[in-house]
């Protein structure tokens, strides 16, 4: 019977891990035992901020809205509701787009908002 060697399979997948452990310091980098550690953490890491992305950009485009609308004489919460009451439906992400690149096409929607608001005594 011939001789079998093992050898092929293991290696390819230590190839692979310490692939993908390039950049990583000291020997994470190059010890398949520390590199396969620190390679399964920054898969999980990787996965959470993926999702923990799109929390923290929501947040920005908000912080423009409210910094823009503040401008206008207006706050985020009450501008959020008279774009509801008026039956506007755009979404944060364009809203910040507009009051960067289009003011004037933004200043009009916060005179919409603004109409649609019960008057404040």
């Amino acid at each position: 019977m011939a001789r079998v060697k093992r050898g092929v399979t293991s290696h390819a997948k230590h190839k692979k891990t310490l692939a993908a452990a390039k950049g990583f310091y000291g020997r994470r980098k190059n010890t398949i035992r520390a590199a396969k550690a620190a390679v399964d953490k920054s898969m999980q890491y990787a996965y959470r901020d993926r999702k923990n992305k799109k929390r923290t950009i929501r947040a920005l485009w908000i912080q423009r809205l409210n910094a823009a609308v503040r401008e206008l004489g207006l706050t985020y919460s009450r501008f959020i509701d008279g774009l509801s009451r008026s039956g506007i439906q755009v979404d944060r992400k364009v809203l910040s787009e507009l009051a960067i690149h289009e003011p004037e096409a933004f200043k009009a929607i916060v005179e919409k908002a603004k109409a649609a608001l019960p008057a404040t005594a």
